[in-house]
């Protein structure tokens, strides 16, 4: 299983960016769909997840400005970012967690950084 990630890039402080994550199979073999990041420094933590029921969680720092989805077509899952702050700079990791085998899976990173 493979995750691919892309859409990171320079962006100024309020600006938007979508992220997305390719997976090398269906999603439909994934219980959980997510979003991690890792801040220059610190621990990774999660920024959002998506289950297969259709719930969304998110980080208390993301709500309201972050929104994740799936498309159980194409195999990606999205993260649309807004008014984006320095604090969110960090590389973006999706993630998923295979229903079946109930291991995780990680892509391998993207780095967004929010220029003040």
């Amino acid at each position: 299983v493979q995750l691919q990630a892309s859409g990171g890039g320079l962006v100024q402080t309020g600006g938007s960016l979508r992220l997305t994550c390719v997976f090398s199979l269906s999603v439909t073999n994934f219980d959980v769909l997510g979003w991690y990041r890792q801040p220059p420094g610190k621990q990774r933590a999660m920024v959002a997840t998506l289950t297969s029921g259709g719930d969304a969680n998110y980080t208390d720092s993301v709500k309201g400005r972050f929104t994740i989805s799936g498309d159980n077509v194409r195999n990606k899952v999205h993260l649309q970012m807004n008014s984006l702050k320095p604090e969110d700079t960090a590389v973006y990791f999706c993630y998923g967690r295979n229903r079946w085998d109930r291991r995780h899976y990680w892509g391998q990173g993207t780095l967004v950084t929010v220029s003040s």
